[in-house]
């Protein structure tokens, strides 16, 4: 969408953060979720799977025009921040 003028701009930008804050928290609700499926705390944190996570990211990345280096390091803070509150989740959850 072209915008005409710096407004239009805001109005988008802010349409599209409420969509990712949206989806964040969406994510979260999962992330808690996962920590019930999970054996210790090496499961919670599997670098693996964050590996895998961010590989994909980057792919979609390239595929929609986004930066790349910039998608990824966006997921990497975020992925840490959830992994966190998973692990938290995990140890009440198991009383550690």
């Amino acid at each position: 969408m072209k915008c005409e003028n710096l407004e239009q701009v805001r109005e988008n930008i802010d349409r599209i953060d409420n969509e990712i804050i949206k989806l964040i928290a969406e994510r979260g609700t999962y992330v808690v979720q996962a920590s019930a499926f999970k054996k210790n705390e090496d499961g919670v944190k599997d670098t693996n799977r964050v590996e895998k996570v961010i590989a994909k990211a980057r792919a979609k990345a390239g595929e929609y025009g986004a930066t790349r280096d910039m998608v990824e390091a966006l997921y990497r803070e975020m992925i840490s921040r959830f992994v966190n509150m998973e692990m938290k989740e995990f140890k009440a959850r198991n009383n550690l």
